[in-house]
């Protein structure tokens, strides 16, 4: 099994790409510690999967929440670090309250710093690896998405920068861009009527029925951490059904 024995943290484990991601690892041999600010969504993810893991709720957005996390699932030392919880909103720049970009920034992009911040000191000590979730709209501009965009921008800003500075300690940095994912988080669309949802969809997969599974990134997940990707660092694996392809 490609995780046997490690000890692996999974934020945004409550539903979509984080609860499939957690169900990946443990059906690899990982120890598992699962995080979310949904209580209730941990434990039936917990349900699913192979191996029972260690269950922490915590607040993205609270810092010390995020560090208490780290603590509380690298007790026993940490060799993974997935980092996916992370919220989405739509609407027209003109009108987006600044609260809400404000929100979107601290729990997509300030919490995985925290996140990484308190981790490594384990990772280095295991030479172990971080993946983090970006997005297409970290590699591009997609409108009416401004601040989900810049959130992700600064994620992918996040793991190429800490891959540089942490390559020489043995502590490899990734980060995947999914496209489209059918998830709860991508199931309701705004009713927003100053969108203009043709311009959105120019950024459309192009594979026939190309939207993803959370499975199918989990895959990439999995071999992201794995030794299979030893010589990995510092990248960002786009997942899109050919959304970024033109």
């Amino acid at each position: 099994m490609l995780f046997e024995g490690k000890r692996v943290l999974i934020t945004g484990a409550a539903s979509g790409i984080g609860r499939a991601t957690a169900i990946k690892f443990a059906a690899e041999g990982a120890r598992v510690a699962i995080g979310d600010v949904n209580e209730a969504g941990l434990r039936q993810t917990a349900s699913l999967m192979a191996v029972t893991p260690r269950i922490h709720p915590y607040d993205a957005a609270d810092h010390a929440s995020c560090r208490a996390l780290v603590a509380a699932a690298a007790s026993e030392g940490l060799d993974v670090l997935c980092n996916i919880a992370g919220v989405l909103d739509w609407g027209s720049t003109e009108h987006f309250p600044v609260e809400k970009f404000e929100r979107i920034l601290a729990i997509n992009a300030t919490s995985v710093f925290v996140l990484c911040q308190a981790a490594l000191p384990h990772l280095i000590a295991s030479r172990g690896n971080i993946v983090n979730t970006a997005s297409t709209a970290g590699v591009q501009g997609i409108a009416y998405n401004v601040a989900y965009s810049a959130s992700k921008h600064a994620v992918a800003g996040i793991t190429k920068s800490l891959a540089v500075e942490v390559a020489g300690k043995g502590v490899r940095v990734n980060a995947i861009c999914p496209g489209a994912v059918a998830t709860p988080m991508t199931a309701t669309m705004p009713g927003d009527p100053d969108i203009d949802w043709p311009l959105v969809m120019r950024n459309a997969p192009k594979l026939p029925e190309g939207t993803c599974e959370p499975e199918d990134i989990a895959e990439l997940f999995a071999f992201l951490a794995s030794d299979k990707a030893r010589k990995v660092t510092g990248s960002l694996y786009t997942m899109d059904g050919g959304q970024m392809a033109g």
